[in-house]
């Protein structure tokens, strides 16, 4: 009989440290995923904050370029048409590196999630 004693003891305590790294995995998936979130949120404000003063920050150059470009020029209609020509060609250009662009977000994005 001892040896089923011995047996059953074994398996329990087996169970238990069963138990206890599916407790303790668990936790850490909790925390892991709780990590993530906060990571992601916060950029997302600091995207949402820093993106929107740099937006404001344009729009007050290209006003400011295009009041300049009328002084140059002597007129507002010529002035906006070369502003907004501007504007395309440097939209073009991102356009046209808008892959190379999504690999560097992509490569630093992966450094913060898989570590």
């Amino acid at each position: 009989m001892s040896m089923l004693e011995s047996l059953n003891e074994t398996s329990d305590k087996a169970m238990n440290l069963g138990e206890e790294y599916i407790s303790k995995t668990q936790e850490y998936y909790e925390l892991k995923v709780f990590q993530q979130l906060t990571a992601t949120t916060s950029m997302f404000c600091k995207a949402a904050i820093l993106g929107s003063l740099g937006f404001l920050v344009i729009i007050l150059l290209i006003v400011a370029g295009t009041l300049a470009l009328n002084n140059l020029v002597d007129n507002m209609i010529y002035a906006c048409l070369i502003s907004a020509g501007i504007l395309c060609l440097l939209g073009a250009i991102i356009y046209a590196f808008r892959f190379r662009i999504e690999n560097i977000i992509v490569r630093s994005m992966s450094k913060q999630f898989f570590n």
